[in-house]
């Protein structure tokens, strides 16, 4: 009787091992190179034009803001426009002064843009005094007095 176990026993080995080798997936073949190479991919590149106007395009971030758009740069201010620059504080020692000049601070020499209600400006600082600061813009120059408000 054993030896009759022993050859079921075998039998069923030799079963199950043509049962797992038939599962198993075969090798895969070798695959041929090609005898010319591929041809190198280009990425993409992204242009970018910045809208003059709202009616030219829209930041799709934020559709409602006029922010981005060319701003008209004002290269000279008539004798009525100082009125809107306006001298907001000064600071430092007096042989370091520093003025504060519609939100932008100048030491004097310095020049620069500020922002006023009509777009920008460009002015230059030519002397800050203790109470007072002395600009140039458009070749003519005014004396800006500073005014505490409580």
């Amino acid at each position: 009787m054993d030896r009759h176990m022993n050859s079921r026993k075998s039998a069923t080995v030799v079963w199950l091992s043509v049962v797992f080798a038939a599962a198993l997936p075969a090798a895969p073949a070798p695959v041929a190179k090609p005898a010319t190479p591929e041809p190198y991919l280009v990425a993409a590149r992204s242009v970018f034009i910045i809208p003059a106007n709202p009616t030219e395009g829209r930041d799709p971030f934020f559709p409602i803001s006029s922010r981005g758009y060319v701003v008209t740069v004002a290269t000279s201010v008539p004798g009525s426009d100082f009125t809107l620059i306006v001298l907001k504080g000064i600071s430092g020692p007096p042989d370091h002064r520093l003025a504060i000049i519609n939100n932008r601070t100048f030491a004097a020499g310095e020049e620069g843009d500020i922002v006023t209600r009509q777009g920008r400006l460009h002015i230059r600082c030519t002397d800050i005094k203790a109470g007072s600061v002395v600009i140039e813009s458009g070749g003519q120059s005014r004396e800006l007095t500073y005014t505490e408000k409580h």
